[in-house]
Order: structure tokens, then sequence, then C-alpha cells
């Protein structure tokens, strides 16, 4: 059981949201968190109504680390709402995403504290793993029929900011979603984009969000 005092006094909750994802991966994701060479965060699962097996071992993966865990269900209703519920229930001075087939390396959160020091939301490149080139070219948000490189872009996960951020503005659904989010930050806030590189994106995921878009536009690989 996580004691309020400790909660009150954490620095960064990691927000992952998780959806009949592959335990495999949703097991790197949480161990890259668990390894960071910073210590005080707390990890939120939110648990976008999983089904099967996958969802059973995640829960014994938990209930194992539950000193740094917290988990959270609901009925689907996409990645975006899920964020949004997950900074309902968050206790940091800072808010960061990790999608759960992605990973942090061991200094990601301390790279992001470093770098926020004198502007309100960051985001970042990342290092992108792919089975070939073209993997590195996504569909524009303002055109779905054209493609941008990956450091063009914004990722939910490279998103690090001071709660207030995600307390004015919320997550809108659909594609790019996370684009929209630092866009209208821009107006409110001070942002700044980082090429830093401690965030690694699986972008060899065939089923992904971001994949199913650029297929569906008839863009080839």
């Amino acid at each position: 059981m996580r004691d309020i005092t400790t909660l009150n006094q954490v620095k960064v909750s990691v927000l992952m949201t998780v959806f009949n994802t592959n335990f495999l991966y949703t097991k790197r994701a949480i161990d890259s968190v668990l390894k960071q060479d910073f210590e005080n965060f707390e990890l939120i699962i939110i648990d976008d109504g999983s089904k099967g097996n996958d969802r059973e071992l995640l829960m014994d993966y938990v209930e194992k680390n539950e000193d740094k865990i917290s988990y959270i269900r609901h009925s689907n209703c996409g990645q975006s709402e899920s964020i949004n519920r997950g900074v309902l229930y968050s206790f940091g001075e800072y808010i960061t995403i990790i999608d759960s087939d992605d990973e942090y390396k061991p200094n990601h959160l301390s790279s992001c504290l470093q770098e926020i020091k004198d502007v309100d939301l960051i985001c970042s490149t990342s290092e992108t793993i792919v089975d070939n080139d073209n993997d590195y070219y996504v569909p524009d948000k303002n055109d779905l029929s054209k493609l941008i490189h990956l450091d063009e872009v914004t990722l939910f996960g490279t998103l690090f900011g001071r709660k207030k951020v995600f307390n004015s503005i919320a997550f809108k659904t659909g594609f790019a979603a996370d684009a929209d989010f630092y866009e209208r930050a821009t107006k409110l806030f001070s942002v700044k984009k980082l090429d830093l590189r401690t965030y690694v994106y699986h972008r060899n995921i065939p089923n992904s969000i971001c994949a199913t878009v650029k297929k569906n536009n008839l863009i080839s690989d």
C-alpha cells in the first residue's frame, strides 16, 4: 500500500495507457521506468479495457511493484481520454508519458528535469527502432497522404511538463493528439523542443496507430 504522505512528495508522475498490449512489451516499458537513475517518481498504468491473458500477467507484475505503481482500469475510451484520466490521479509536480510498447533510457527522467528548468513543457526527438528507413517517415497530420520525418513530429512519450500544463489542456481524441496538445500549449505556456533522444520509440510495431494510418492512406513502406 502506498502512503499518502509519500505520494504528496512525488516529483514526476509517469502515465502509461495499455489496451491489449503484449505483456512482453509492457514489461519492457515498466522495467525501463523502474530502472531510472532518478527515483522520485510514480508510475500510473491506465488500463483502457484490456481483455485476456496479457491483462492477468500485467496485474501480477503490478502487484510485485506496487510501491511504485498504481493501476487504474476503465472501459475502452481511447488513449487520449485514458491519459486525461491519469492526470486526475497523478500526484507529481511534473507529468510525462510512456507508450506501453516503448521504453526509456535510464537517464530519461533526470535529463528531462534538467532541461525543463526554464520552461513549462518540453518535447524531444527520440531514438527510433525501425525495420527499414521508410519507418522514419509518418503521415503529416495536416495532409495524411504526405510523409514527414519523425524528428519533425511530437510524440506522446517525449512530452514532459509541469502539472499545470496538463491540468489546463486536455488531449483530444484522434490522430496526432500529441502534436495537437503541444501546439495548443505553445499558445499558453513556455515550451521547448530538444534533440534529447533518451526516449526509445519502437516504430517497428505492425499494429500501431501510426502504422495503421499510414497503411490506410495508401502510403507504402
